[in-house]
């Protein structure tokens, strides 16, 4: 009798369940919700529309590129039927002294990246860090010029360096890099003001002064924001063409202006497929860049100094 008890006892016994710290708990099994997977198809498909206009001016330029002359006057369809010209990309390379304006491109595009970067982390640092009467307005007059439009302040820029005697030179290049820019003295403002409070402490602590703590500190911490703010400058610095040409002559200009007027004919019409394989070649830097860094992109290096 009491082998049966024991055994109904049993069967209806829930069996025990696991609870110890190492035990996996279940995760609940989704259901399957169709509306979900039409909207994420929804999206999916608008992203791909989205992509796919903005690829078309690109693949016309490549288009052009490779067709001739005659080819382009004769419209969309003909640029579907011919051959493609590869010798208009290396016309285009010798046509121009594209190394030497390329040189001069690279030069300005790392100097001024640098440089950009550097002050802006630095005027950065001092808004998120230091106190001061007058801080916050200072910094809003800053967030202020963002709304003034670059072609507004052009003609005052280039008397201004006219009356300096800097036309012709690139020390305009080096004093905008010194000066920074207010996006990024924002961007970095915000990512210091992020980083824990501890960390400063810590080194006020051990001795360190602000410029220590920036520089070994917080500098540190802030490389992914670098490497957003290097590419960042030097996409904006490669891209300038109304700088080069105001403040530049032809033979030291950079290969935005030589792209767009070194490309003529006889009569001083441009060629449309040598301008258009000039600048698939010019913009082939920034998109190297673009793939090789893009993972980088705002990441958080937050973490490396928090760890226990």
């Amino acid at each position: 009798m009491s082998t049966t008890v024991n055994s109904a006892v049993g069967a209806i016994t829930p069996p025990l369940v696991d609870e110890s710290p190492t035990a996996t708990p279940r995760r609940p099994r989704r259901r399957y919700d169709p509306s979900a997977n039409r909207a994420g198809i929804g999206v999916y498909a608008a992203v791909v529309i989205a992509a796919a206009i903005f690829l078309v001016p690109f693949l016309y330029i490549v288009l052009v590129a490779l067709a001739t002359p005659a080819q382009v006057s004769g419209g969309a369809f003909s640029l579907l039927q011919f051959d493609p010209q590869w010798q208009n990309f290396v016309e285009a390379v010798t046509r121009i002294n594209w190394l030497h304006y390329a040189k001069n491109s690279l030069f300005l595009s790392v100097i001024v990246s640098v440089l950009t970067t550097f002050s802006s982390a630095l005027v950065g640092f001092a808004f998120a860090r230091l106190r001061g009467r007058g801080k916050n307005a200072l910094f809003t007059i800053i967030l202020a010029t963002m709304m003034i439009p670059s072609i507004a302040t052009l003609i005052p820029t280039y008397i201004l360096f006219a009356r300096l005697g800097l036309v012709n030179t690139y020390w305009p290049w080096v004093l905008w890099g010194i000066a920074g820019t207010p996006y990024l003295i924002f961007l970095f403002r915000q990512f210091f003001t992020a980083i824990p409070l501890e960390l400063e402490d810590a080194a006020i602590m051990d001795g360190a002064g602000w410029w220590r703590i920036f520089w070994q500190v917080f500098l540190p911490l802030s490389r992914p924001m670098i490497l957003t703010s290097l590419i960042l400058t030097f996409t904006w610095t490669w891209g300038d063409y109304l700088a080069p040409a105001l403040l530049l002559n032809y033979n030291n200009t950079t290969l935005a202006v030589a792209t767009s007027i070194g490309y003529l004919d006889p009569r001083g019409s441009g060629i449309i497929t040598l301008q258009s394989a000039g600048a698939l070649i010019y913009i082939l830097p920034v998109i190297v860049i673009f793939l090789f860094t893009q993972r980088y992109f705002m990441g958080s290096g937050i973490s490396s100094g928090v760890k226990g």
